[in-house]
């Protein structure tokens, strides 16, 4: 999708968070009810972001891009422990990974904390983590993919808004070089951080359900979400707006993940739905079709709802990968000529 599809909209930033009232009416649950959504601060020149690897390691040399365009915005850069370190596909031991986040998360210099990447590791050390201090002192947690996981128990627990987006891994080497949309989507993270209010424009699908939806934005990685339910982290979906994005996998999986979400009734009572990047999926055996489309899928999980959905948003494992405010209210509008989210 290019730029031309695809509008971020910078908006001074100054409205409050909803009352308590608001939730109740988008049908936010009890639990959610009784917390307080917070924002954590938005950051100014000379904040620092902290860099950590709760997931899959990742090498010092390899952070370098994104520490010069991040200290091109005006912030100091604090790196973790883990950055460089390995156990196997992990960056470093699970013990080593939980205590340099809590490091990052008790620090209350530390105005940011970004994941080096994905791969897979957060959910494994979820539990070991303390999120006392975190509480009494939010700060943006910054990534997507496997830190999904992160984003859901933030959001099922604390009510405090993350930020899903690229990570340091997807920064160019050199800014001025790079394609326009990996300008944009790098720059959203900046935006997003400073307190601009995003709004985000893109083209119609002809599988799209028209509608307008309001709520908070909640979301990700679907085998992340799948993976946590049953779990202290799984999320509770109930009046909001769902994104879902998923790479690598073979159709009957994505299936599978579809009706564990439906089985698990997440599509009850959304308020909306919106599909992003279903990307680089594998063939299907031959002989072992599996006969159905992402679309297929979708439209059948919840065809008995009526609320609006959209599919090829630009979110996932893919350039356009524009950064999202999970746990914060938007506007979701499916229309005959574009698709709007707006904080």
């Amino acid at each position: 999708m290019n730029r031309k599809h695809f509008l971020s909209t910078l908006i001074t930033a100054g409205a409050g968070i909803p009352a308590m009232k608001t939730l109740a009416a988008v049908g936010i649950t009890d639990t959610d009810a009784a917390k307080q959504l917070q924002v954590p601060p938005y950051l100014k020149p000379g904040d620092i972001i902290g860099i950590t690897c709760p997931a899959g390691y990742i090498k010092k040399e390899e952070i370098l891009p994104s520490l010069r365009i991040m200290e091109s915005w005006g912030f100091n850069i604090r790196i973790g422990q883990t950055v460089g370190a390995r156990d196997y596909s992990f960056g470093g031991t699970d013990a080593e990974r939980a205590k340099d986040m809590q490091a990052m998360l008790n620090d209350t210099n530390v105005k940011a904390i970004m994941c080096g990447r994905g791969g897979y590791g957060a959910a494994r050390i979820i539990d070991q983590l303390d999120f006392s201090r975190f509480q009494k002192n939010p700060k943006w947690v910054i990534g997507f993919s496997d830190i999904t996981a992160l984003h859901c128990h933030i959001n099922r627990h604390f009510g405090i808004a993350t930020l899903h987006s690229k990570m340091c891994n997807s920064f160019p080497d050199d800014f001025s070089k790079a394609e326009p949309i990996v300008q944009d989507t790098i720059m959203s993270i900046y935006q997003a951080l400073t307190g601009k209010k995003m709004q985000y424009t893109a083209a119609p699908d002809p599988n799209n359900r028209k509608g307008t939806a309001r709520g908070i934005l909640i979301g990700g990685n679907l085998s992340v979400i799948q993976s946590v339910s049953g779990t202290d982290s799984e999320i509770d979906t109930n009046g909001k707006i769902l994104f879902l994005e998923e790479v690598g996998e073979y159709l009957y999986n994505l299936d599978r993940m579809l009706n564990t979400i439906q089985r698990s009734h997440k599509f009850d009572n959304l308020a909306g739905l919106i599909i992003g990047g279903f990307n680089r999926l594998k063939p299907d055996d031959p002989g072992e079709e599996f006969g159905r489309t992402v679309y297929d899928m979708v439209k059948e999980k919840v065809k008995n709802f009526k609320y609006p959905v959209c599919f090829n948003f630009p979110v996932g494992h893919q350039k356009n990968n524009y950064a999202l405010k999970c746990g914060m209210m938007h506007t979701l509008t499916v229309a005959d000529d574009k698709v709007t989210l707006k904080e």
